[in-house]
C-alpha cells in the first residue's frame, strides 16, 4: 500500500490508541458519556454505509471469477429482466455478510443507496423475487451451483503451498433445521419431535468450507446419501492436487459397504466411529491387559503469562448438595484390535478407548466404578492409538462450524415453502461462510522477517468466528464515492485488522488477470 494511506492509519492508530490510554485520565469526575449538544443533518451529495468491507469481497469475487462460473454453469431464466443468476446467488450471500438475518432484510441493502453505489449496482433483487429465484430451484439446478463454487475453491487451493496439499481432512456429519411452518414441502417430524429438515453437511476440516450440503427431509437418518457426495468430495480434492485423504464422520456414517471401495483408492483413509455393540463390548473386555496403554491427553493451551487460581466450582457444589448422579472421569486407556465387518472382504484396524469412570448413583453417597468403551474403525495402520482418538475427536470442531453457519450466518433456516426451494437458500447464503474462508487464503504471506507474523494473521484469521468477521472486515464505515471510472472507498474508521484488511485490498485491487 501506498506510504500517504499508511501513514494515516498509523496516525489513526495512534489516536485512539491514546484515547484508550489507562493513564488518559482527562475529564475525570464526569461521566464519559457527556455529549448533549447533539444535532443532526443530511448530507446533500455524500453517501456512506456502514459495510465498506462489501467492496473487498466483490474484487474477491471478481478475482475468482466466481459470478462468471455461476452464470456458466447455472442456467434457472430464460430472459435476464435484468437480473442473472449471480446477482441472486450474491445477493443473499452479501445480505449475510452484511448483518442479513433473513429475506426480510434484503429490503434493508436495496435501501442504501451507498451500498449499491458500492457494488456498481443500479437496484438488487427484493425479499419476494429472492424467494421466487429459491423457488425455481431444481436438482440439477442445485448440482451446477455446486460445480461454480468447485471452480472458485479450486483457484483459492491453487494459491497454497505445497504443505497444503499433504493432508484433506473430509468430515461428514447432519444437522437439524426446525421450522414452525406448517405448509413446507418435504418436512418431516425428527427424532427430537421438531418439524423440519435434516441437511448433511460435507466440509473440508483444514478451512473449515463447506464442500457439500444436501437437504434431506427431517425424519432421514444421519448417513442417508453420504457416501455420494463423499465420493464427489474426493473426486474434488484428489483433482486439486491433495496427495491423501482423510475421512472423518459419526458412528453413522461407517457405511461399511463402502469402507473397501475406499480403501482401495490409495490414498484414502478413514476413521469412522463404530456402535459399541454387545459382540464388540465382549471382545474388547477380552483384550488382554499388556494390550492396554494409558491415554494421556496434551493440554487444550499453553499458559503464555502465569497460571491463575483455579475458581470454585460451584456446579459440583450444587451436585454434591443434592446428590444428583455424578460421573466423573478417572482416567482414560486406548487399546487396538483387528476387525473385519461383515459387509467387508478388507481386515481393518479397531482402536477401542476405555474410560474408567467414578459413579455416584442419583441420592446416594457412594461410589461406584464404571467404564465405556469408544470405539473407531480405521485403514491407518501407521498412526499411534493416541493419534488415532486425537484425530477422531478433533471431528468435534465440526460442531462449531454448525454453530457459525446456525447462529452466524444464519444459512441453516427454511424461510421458503419446499424442499428444493429452502436447500437453495441454504446452499447460496453459506457461500458468505466460504467466502470468508477463501478471502483467509488469499492473503499473500511474504518471506522475511514479516513471514511468522502474517501467517498467524492468515490463519486466525480463517479461523474467526463469523461475527467477529464481519465486525473487523465488513462492517467498516466509508464513504462511497464515483469518481471517473473508479468507485473509492474512503475508510472513516479504524480498527485492529485495518492493515490486514488494507493489505488484502492492495493484493485484491491489482488489475484482473486475463
Amino acid at each position: 500500500m501506498s506510504n500517504s494511506i499508511q501513514d494515516r492509519a498509523r496516525a489513526r492508530k495512534r489516536r485512539i490508541e491514546g484515547r484508550l490510554d489507562k493513564r488518559n485520565y482527562a475529564g475525570l469526575g464526569e461521566p464519559a458519556l457527556r455529549a448533549s449538544n447533539i444535532h443532526y443533518e443530511l448530507a446533500d451529495r455524500a453517501v456512506g454505509t456502514p459495510y465498506g468491507g462489501i467492496g473487498l469481497m466483490q474484487r474477491l469475487v471478481k478475482e475468482l471469477g466466481l459470478d462468471k462460473a455461476i452464470n456458466r454453469r447455472l442456467h434457472v431464466f430464460k430472459m435476464y429482466l435484468p437480473y442473472f443468476e449471480s446477482d441472486h446467488v450474491l445477493n443473499l450471500a452479501y445480505n449475510a455478510l452484511c448483518d442479513g438475518t433473513c429475506l426480510e432484510d434484503l429490503e434493508q441493502r436495496r435501501q442504501d443507496e451507498a451500498y449499491l453505489n458500492a457494488l456498481g449496482a443500479e437496484r438488487i433483487p427484493d425479499p419476494t423475487t429472492a424467494g421466487d429465484f429459491c423457488r425455481r430451484f431444481h436438482p440439477e439446478h442445485i448440482e451446477a451451483l455446486h460445480a461454480a463454487y468447485d471452480d472458485a475453491r479450486r483457484k483459492v487451493w491453487a494459491r497454497q503451498p505445497p504443505a497444503f496439499f499433504d493432508e484433506a481432512r473430509i468430515e461428514a456429519d447432519g444437522t437439524l433445521v426446525g421450522t414452525t411452518g406448517e405448509c413446507k414441502q418435504g418436512m418431516n417430524l425428527a427424532y427430537n419431535g421438531v418439524w423440519g429438515y435434516h441437511p448433511l453437511l460435507i466440509t473440508l476440516a483444514n478451512t473449515g468450507e463447506v464442500l457439500r450440503l444436501v437437504n434431506r427431509p427431517g425424519n432421514r437418518p444421519s448417513h442417508e446419501g453420504a457416501a455420494a457426495v463423499i465420493d464427489e468430495s474426493i473426486a474434488l480434492c484428489r483433482q486439486a492436487g491433495f496427495r491423501s485423504i482423510r475421512l472423518r464422520g459419526d458412528t453413522d456414517f461407517t457405511q461399511t459397504t463402502h469402507l473397501d471401495r475406499w480403501h482401495a483408492m490409495g490414498n484414502v483413509r478413514f476413521i469412522f466411529g463404530m456402535d459399541v455393540t454387545a459382540g464388540r463390548h465382549v471382545d474388547a473386555d477380552d483384550l488382554p491387559v499388556s494390550a492396554w496403554k494409558s491415554l494421556v491427553r496434551p493440554p487444550r493451551y499453553e499458559v503464555q503469562t502465569k497460571p491463575r487460581t483455579r475458581p470454585t466450582n460451584v456446579k459440583q457444589q450444587i451436585v454434591d448438595e443434592r446428590l444428583f448422579r455424578d460421573v466423573q472421569l478417572v482416567s482414560e486407556s486406548v487399546a487396538e484390535m483387528p476387525y473385519r465387518p461383515v459387509a467387508c472382504r478388507h481386515t481393518y484396524r479397531l482402536v477401542v478407548l476405555r474410560k474408567d469412570l467414578q459413579v455416584r448413583p442419583s441420592g446416594q453417597q457412594r461410589l461406584l466404578d464404571d467404564y465405556r468403551y469408544f470405539l473407531y474403525l480405521t485403514n491407518d495402520w501407521e498412526s499411534t492409538p493416541e493419534e488415532i482418538v486425537a484425530s477422531a475427536n478433533d471431528r468435534c470442531d465440526q460442531e462449531n462450524l454448525f454453530a457459525q453457519l446456525k447462529g452466524g450466518v444464519r444459512a441453516l433456516r427454511a424461510p421458503v415453502d419446499n424442499l428444493y426451494s429452502n436447500w437453495a437458500f441454504m446452499l447460496m447464503t453459506t457461500l458468505a461462510w466460504n467466502l470468508k474462508a477463501w478471502l483467509a487464503l488469499w492473503m499473500p504471506v511474504q518471506r522475511g522477517r514479516w513471514a511468522a507474523k502474517q501467517q498467524a494473521e492468515k490463519h486466525n484469521l480463517l479461523r474467526m468466528e463469523f461475527r467477529t468477521f464481519v465486525n473487523a472486515f465488513l462492517r467498516v464505515p466509508c464513504q462511497v464515492v464515483k469518481s471517473g471510472r473508479k468507485i473509492v472507498y474512503r475508510l472513516l474508521a479504524w480498527n485492529r485488522w485495518q492493515p490486514v484488511f488494507l493489505r488484502l485490498a492492495e493484493q485484491l485491487c491489482r488489475p484482473l488477470r486475463c
